[in-house]
């Protein structure tokens, strides 16, 4: 895939162009945005990143297409488990509603930049030592075990990081607006909106750890790993706002991305054997037996999982919700019959 200096210019442009447009038209002045707001911004970026993907496709090859396809579903799924663990963090933090827009604002362009950086890095990597593949595999197939035991837990605002920050910076008890720090007494204090940013930073950085190497195991292109995940976090803000009572229901979410990132770090360890240079592995020789996985294959499997998934948690947490309902009716049935 050929991309020029300019292509790569102009793409890293309009997305500094989105994420300017979308803070002085939506977050610049604090509001809880309504549903219907919230609904129409997630279709129209859900839109323009499956219309990307036919463009990659028709330009360049319905190869790099189904790679970017792919990529686009597997950190679509991993920022929906972001955005859960943003909401534990500003439920954690008691973040006011009408606040919420602008950490998450912050915090996804964080996560951008974080997640730009990692790409540079692992297009080095990936470009001058192949063997990265096994290190990338075997980091993917302990993050899906970390991933099935569920990794939502605790309080995240009297984590060690908070009672360090907490250490170092003086922080006022309450919420001044959606100001960051304020002036007390001729001094400069934080505010607890601005815990909540640097608790959803360091989130951010452990789901770039994450991510990157899971795109990568689906293709070696930086420019579809930077722009899946570019309209990956795109109407990130929106989508909070639109399935905030839905994240809690998906609980099978966590099993779900476990065998995404399980299969992508078999196939990552199955590439690596098959391209292997390691000359204390087969003498240096790739494993002819290795087989690659077909892309189509990948983004079939990405896609029944997170909707077998998705359909699961659905299933699960609608049938918890009738039962007391249920159990309620017997109880009345066997107190009627007691009476009678």
């Amino acid at each position: 895939m050929n991309v020029t200096l300019l292509v790569w210019a102009v793409t890293i442009a309009v997305t500094i162009a989105f994420f300017v447009y979308e803070f002085y038209a939506h977050v610049r002045k604090p509001h809880e945005p309504t549903l219907g707001e919230s609904a129409r911004w997630s279709v129209f970026y859900i839109g323009l990143a499956l219309l990307f993907g036919v463009g990659v496709g028709v330009v360049s090859g319905w190869t790099y297409g189904g790679e970017y396809f792919a990529g686009y579903l597997t950190e679509k799924a991993l920022s929906v488990d972001n955005l859960f663990v943003f909401l534990i963090v500003m439920s954690a933090f008691a973040v006011p509603r009408m606040y919420q827009q602008k950490v998450l604002m912050i915090g996804i362009v964080i996560a951008l930049i974080m997640r730009g950086a990692f790409i540079a890095v692992g297009a080095a990597l990936i470009e001058n030592f192949s063997w990265v593949f096994y290190i990338f595999g075997g980091f993917l197939l302990l993050l899906a075990v970390q991933q099935a035991r569920g990794g939502h837990q605790g309080n995240p605002a009297d984590s060690r990081l908070m009672h360090l920050v907490r250490r170092v910076l003086p922080v006022t008890e309450e919420y001044h607006g959606d100001r960051l720090t304020v002036r007390q007494d001729g001094r400069r204090w934080a505010t607890p909106l601005l815990l909540t940013i640097i608790a959803i930073g360091f989130v951010d950085l452990v789901f770039a750890l994450d991510s990157i190497p899971a795109i990568y195991g689906l293709t070696s292109e930086a420019y579809i790993v930077f722009t899946a995940n570019a309209f990956a976090l795109m109407g990130l803000r929106q989508l909070y706002f639109l399935i905030g009572g839905l994240l809690e229901r998906l609980v099978y979410l966590a099993q779900g991305l476990a065998v995404i990132l399980a299969f992508i770090g078999v196939k990552l360890v199955l590439h690596a054997l098959h391209v292997n240079e390691l000359s204390f592995l087969n003498g240096g020789q790739p494993f002819g037996w290795a087989p690659e996985i077909p892309i189509w294959f990948s983004l079939l499997f990405i896609a029944a999982t997170i909707t077998v998934a998705t359909v699961a948690s659905l299933l699960k947490t609608r049938g918890d919700q009738q039962r007391p309902d249920t159990d309620h009716t017997d109880q009345i049935r066997d107190t009627e019959k007691e009476l009678s």
